[in-house]
């Protein structure tokens, strides 16, 4: 079976690993791999600037993680989750999570070592603008039309706004597609701007991540890449910031230098450390489809399941997490194996 799978995020990176033993095909926009669990490299410094861990809350990828892949370089965040309000009180009681997972590498490894289990070819810098149906599969074009592939079944592994642009685009009709193109439409997405402050100094905490519970500060998560096995330079200090949605969407498109010393200011008065408004330097991404708010409507899905075309991603489960991301994707190829 000729498979594609457009986007080489998580989601879409177990589902050629579960369909590894058929001919798969992933067509990546960007240069890298495994969506927003991204990772860089800056400064002697090995930071996630998106998704932090991954949560143990899902027996098959845990497994997948822990014995199915290379478990080498393996990091499991010890220290604790905390909360604080829109008043930045912090307080303990949060880390429910058994565990914390990334590996020494970064984030992006998932996607890395699931791809280098399979045989799939990975065009990356390589949009997908639409789709055709035709009597027996899919084609596959590129935004100017260009033809990239005809296809037995086809994964779409975006979020949830660029697959609904993907379907507006595509040659495709009836109540089956517009269905689809309607769940898929109403997903919702909070934009969230990270920005990496890095410190020539050892910060102390008694936390590796704070999360703002009320949803009323303008940070919404701050967490210590420096608590990761091999991230940081002994003696420094890196906070990965992420901004409320509504701070993010306000500030998304404004100078990046200027947001980056905003945040840094209120990251400073939330731990009470004047220090951190000073990084030695900082770094920064904007997500604008980064945390899905809510599920799509299933029965659209599996109608078009039926047809051979495929949603994958933790928008599908309605919520921005990597593992849920993973179990999609494997959940999906089984469904795809077993038609």
């Amino acid at each position: 079976m000729d498979i594609s799978i457009v986007g080489a995020g998580a989601g879409g990176a177990a589902a050629a690993y579960s369909l590894r033993d058929h001919d798969v095909t992933v067509f990546e926009k960007s240069r890298g791999v495994c969506g927003r669990a991204a990772t860089r490299r800056r400064n002697d410094c090995v930071y996630d600037y998106g998704a932090n861990y991954v949560k143990a809350d899902d027996d098959r990828v845990t497994e997948l993680l822990t014995a199915t892949l290379d478990s080498t370089g393996l990091v499991d965040i010890e220290e604790p989750v905390y909360t604080f309000d829109a008043a930045g009180t912090v307080s303990e009681g949060r880390d429910a999570d058994d565990h914390k997972w990334t590996y020494t590498e970064g984030l992006t490894q998932i996607a890395k070592r699931l791809f280098a289990r399979t045989d799939a070819t990975v065009h990356r810098e390589t949009r997908v603008g639409s789709l055709t149906r035709l009597d027996d599969g899919w084609r596959v074009h590129d935004p100017e039309d260009e033809d990239l592939g005809t296809f037995d079944a086809v994964l779409l592994n975006p979020p949830a706004p660029q697959t609904a642009d993907i379907l507006r685009e595509s040659d495709w009709s009836g109540e089956v597609y517009s269905d689809l193109l309607t769940a898929v439409e109403a997903v919702d997405y909070r934009t969230i701007y990270s920005c990496v402050l890095g410190y020539e100094f050892a910060l102390e905490t008694p936390w590796y991540g704070l999360v703002n519970t009320d949803r009323e500060h303008d940070c919404g998560w701050l967490s210590r890449e420096d608590l990761k096995d091999g991230h940081v330079p002994d003696g420094e200090t890196l906070l990965v910031a992420q901004m409320s949605p509504e701070w993010s969407t306000r500030r998304y498109d404004d100078d990046p230098e200027a947001v980056c010393a905003d945040a840094a200011a209120i990251v400073a008065d939330l731990l009470g450390d004047e220090r951190l408004a000073d990084p030695a330097w900082h770094d920064s991404q904007g997500w604008r489809y980064a945390l899905p708010d809510g599920g799509v409507a299933d029965a659209p899905l599996r109608a078009a399941e039926r047809h051979d075309l495929y949603c994958v991603g933790d928008w599908v489960a309605g919520d921005g997490r990597v593992h849920l991301a993973l179990r999609s994707g494997l959940a999906v190829a089984d469904r795809l194996q077993n038609t």
